[in-house]
């Protein structure tokens, strides 16, 4: 949580309880669940909430902002990132029924009441999004093809509408296959724990 504060210093009091809370409700399902890998569950903040809350150094949503978090898992970015932006409406999907079981009770928890989660497969959702947010589900050229139809046209936000993906390495062929305005942001420009040296924020719009 250190690196939370340091990093986002001027939350509420509600949001840093609710983000304080994520350890003890995560590592109590991950005793039931392997929702994050059990050598990972220690560096939840750094390598999951944290990760996640790099999204918030690109752009502020708007209020009734609509975002979808494709293949969400245990809820990685978009719990840390309802937190940061309750005004947002985030809809969480995964194609796993518990994970998304999970994720239900840690939202619940926190009474948070700008999620929605469902167990979905990217392309059953209908919906159109401001933003797609997801963290590395595939490579980006076919993430692509499973959500361009589904993001708004009418922007309101600071940045186009469009994808928001968190991925590490090397990823220039995908980028080149996929011949899309896009935007990188490296996360060590924003964090300086050697964990973010590698990854990346890719805005596709």
């Amino acid at each position: 949580m250190q690196a939370i504060k340091k990093y986002f210093p001027d939350l509420s009091s509600l949001q840093y309880e609710q983000l304080g809370n994520l350890g003890s409700l995560y590592s109590e399902w991950n005793t039931r669940i392997n929702v994050i890998s059990r050598k990972d569950i220690e560096n939840l903040y750094e390598h999951h909430v944290l990760h996640s809350l790099a999204i918030a150094k690109v752009i502020q949503f708007k209020k009734d902002s609509s975002i979808m978090d494709a293949g969400t898992g245990g809820g990685f970015p978009g719990i840390p990132l309802a937190i940061i932006f309750p005004d947002s409406n985030f809809h969480l999907i995964d194609s796993v029924r518990k994970k998304i079981k999970v994720v239900q009770s840690i939202y619940t928890e926190l009474k948070l009441k700008n999620i929605i989660a469902q167990q979905y497969r990217i392309e059953e959702v209908n919906n159109k999004f401001d933003f797609i947010i997801s963290r590395a589900v595939t490579s980006l050229p076919l993430f692509h093809t499973y959500v361009k139809n589904k993001i708004a046209k009418k922007s309101f936000n600071d940045i186009p509408n469009g994808i928001l993906y968190l991925k590490g390495g090397d990823f220039k062929d995908e980028i080149k296959k996929l011949n899309k305005k896009h935007s990188i942001y490296e996360l060590h420009d924003f964090f300086n724990e050697e964990y973010f040296q590698t990854k990346k924020l890719i805005h596709i719009y």
